[in-house]
């Protein structure tokens, strides 16, 4: 069992937007704050659901929760004026088998109980949605 850091952490990841992998596009154009959301182990794996943190406002085509200044400060972002957190779309990783995971990447921070509670109502949804999962472990 690889080290998992707590629903709500943020750290830095090559995440893959959604519109890259329909693009063609196998990489992470940059490692970027991401939200662990979920880890669910399922036997000697642990299941990653991360969600992308940017100072980009989210694409029409996207949802995203603008992240209150006091909950970037949380997180350890706080030198961004404007972020937004994406619930539209996720990317899913295995711990131990990732080329992209680091389990020893450094923490940034992590949101509130009450902020994270927002994220997850607003993502459930998009769970569930095949379009909006963007594997890593292929």
């Amino acid at each position: 069992m690889a080290d998992i850091p707590a629903s709500g952490s943020v750290f830095r990841y090559p995440y893959l937007w959604a519109w890259q992998r329909d693009s063609g596009e196998t990489e992470g154009r940059k490692s970027r704050p991401v939200c662990m959301v979920l880890a669910i182990s399922k036997g000697a794996q642990t299941h990653l659901v991360i969600l992308a943190i940017s100072g980009t406002p989210p694409r029409a085509d996207q949802t995203a929760l603008e992240i209150p200044q006091l909950e970037c400060r949380r997180a350890g972002i706080r030198d961004w004026k404007d972020a937004w957190i994406t619930v539209s779309e996720f990317n899913h990783d295995i711990a131990e088998a990732s080329y992209y995971y680091d389990p020893n990447a450094e923490l940034l921070g992590s949101f509130s109980k009450g902020f994270l509670a927002k994220v997850a109502a607003a993502f459930r949804p998009f769970l569930a949605v095949p379009a909006a999962r963007v594997s890593r472990t292929e």
